[in-house]
């Protein structure tokens, strides 16, 4: 479901298949081992830079696992956030920069996946972001919300993005300074992560220095994290 591979100094996590990259607790497992093994490797200058193939970067939770089993479907959504709350953690205390290169569709908690990386680059022929939750009768949790809040200046754009359910293009993201950059093609937009990956490298940061930083900045999301009565989000 996902691969890790070092290019020197960069970190390459990998999303795989041609699916749409729904969340379930076997992905975000598996999302998690890679990133324990990122932190057990890395060097004192590393770079993450996180993808996937197909046509979807993440079309969020696994609804329909969610909802294949009516008595389980709360209890498999409050796993669902659990996991991806644990992995958005270990993303926001990785002692290196991180980049998603958004090559597809990134919905919903997909997005949220995304938003939890330093940088986003996203292709510009193809794919969207999109806050789905009030088009699939959902409700947002609080810290959903609190990191939107830290990665989105403009509350105009908050507001579309949450409550329309704007499903914005990559040259509509960079405009409202949700993403940093859109690229012709999903090679364009790896390309252009891994010449980015590799000026941060450059840097030669300070890795735990780095990671101490990110987190003072994103204090109040974590805050949300540690929440343990998990809001239902149905």
């Amino acid at each position: 479901m996902c691969t890790l591979e070092k290019q020197n100094d960069v970190f390459i996590l990998t999303i795989t298949g041609e699916g749409q990259h729904r969340l379930s607790p076997a992905l975000l497992d598996e999302i998690q081992s890679a990133l324990r093994r990122v932190r057990a490797e890395y060097s004192s200058s590393s770079v993450l830079i996180t993808t996937a193939h197909g046509k979807f970067f993440s079309n969020g939770f696994d609804l329909d696992w969610a909802l294949s089993s009516p008595e389980q479907t709360l209890s498999r959504m409050i796993l669902m956030d659990s996991k991806l709350r644990s992995v958005v953690s270990d993303l926001i205390s990785l002692p290196m920069p991180t980049i998603a290169a958004v090559t597809g569709h990134a919905s919903a908690a997909g997005f949220i996946l995304a938003l939890s990386h330093d940088y986003i680059l996203m292709r510009s022929d193809r794919g969207f972001i999109y806050m789905s939750e009030v088009d699939i009768q959902l409700t947002v949790t609080p810290w959903f919300m609190a990191l939107i809040k830290s990665k989105i200046g403009s509350p105009m754009s908050q507001r579309d993005m949450v409550m329309r359910a704007a499903k914005l293009t990559a040259d509509e993201a960079v405009e409202k300074g949700i993403i940093d950059s859109a690229h012709g093609s999903a090679d364009e937009t790896l390309q252009a992560a891994a010449g980015l990956a590799e000026k941060l490298v450059a840097r030669k940061w300070n890795g735990d220095v780095y990671a101490r930083n990110r987190m003072a900045v994103l204090s109040d999301v974590l805050d949300e994290l540690s929440v343990t009565n998990t809001r239902s989000r149905l």
